[in-house]
């Protein structure tokens, strides 16, 4: 009886101190961990939230890279924990980034207007040409002006290996499908895109079709941003630059 207690009151032990070793390291300033947002939450009272981000993300990254020189001479899990932590702090920065990007812009002034459209009795060979044409992946079905269905990639791969090509759009179109307002804020679309089966998002107005929003486009909007930001703050250096001649 006494050996069996030792033994448990062992693994108690060491299970109590492992909770206690977890909490702590839950504690240290680096993302993902809580400590990393407890970092944020003070650094944002005293700066912009995305600056603050961006800072707590580059402590968590120092932190990694001790982790993963210490793992390196003693411990090689150390190693794996490092990699974790870089790996989150570098993701929770990069989508905080991108949040704050996308906010205060509506729907319609990033959405696709110029794309192609199926009709339900359109065959899904027909469709097969038009992805081969161009590069479109996802299309909205309309009949009568009205949308009525998206056909992804994916579910047209999925038809043309189980059926013939001359099946029918209408028989393979997805009906339950999401879809944005033009005035909605594009980063609430985005959020929505993002765990929808869909990679496409139509947009429309008291039913009809009026755009697509893409993760792609998405994407691209944000790459046009940076550079006409870059460009920007470019020519504000400039004028600074001359002004400071001149005097």
């Amino acid at each position: 009886m006494s050996r069996v207690a030792l033994v448990g009151g062992s693994l108690l032990s060491k299970l109590l101190w492992f909770n206690i070793a977890l909490a702590v390291f839950n504690l240290l300033p680096a993302f993902p961990m809580d400590g990393g947002r407890v970092l944020r939450a003070v650094l944002a009272t005293r700066m912009e939230y995305v600056r603050a981000t961006q800072i707590a993300a580059s402590v968590g990254q120092a932190m990694a890279f001790l982790f993963g020189l210490v793992g390196l001479f003693t411990n090689p899990f150390l190693v794996f924990i490092a990699l974790f932590v870089w790996i989150g702090a570098a993701q929770e920065s990069s989508m905080i980034q991108m949040k704050s990007a996308l906010g205060g812009i509506p729907v319609s002034h990033v959405m696709i207007t110029d794309f192609r459209t199926l009709s339900p009795h359109d065959t899904l060979g027909q469709v097969a040409e038009h992805i081969l044409s161009g590069f479109q992946h996802d299309f909205p079905v309309i009949e009568d002006g009205y949308l009525t269905g998206m056909l992804t990639r994916g579910d047209l791969l999925k038809a043309l290996a189980q059926h013939p090509q001359t099946v029918r759009v209408e028989e393979v179109a997805q009906r339950d499908f999401e879809t944005a307002s033009p005035l909605e804020m594009l980063e609430s679309v985005f959020t929505r895109l993002q765990s929808s089966s869909c990679h496409s998002l139509p947009i429309a107005q008291d039913g009809q079709l009026v755009g697509l929003i893409t993760m792609e486009n998405v994407g691209e909007f944000l790459m046009v941003q940076s550079a006409l930001h870059k460009t920007h703050t470019g020519r504000r250096a400039a004028t600074i630059s001359d002004v400071t001649k001149q005097s």
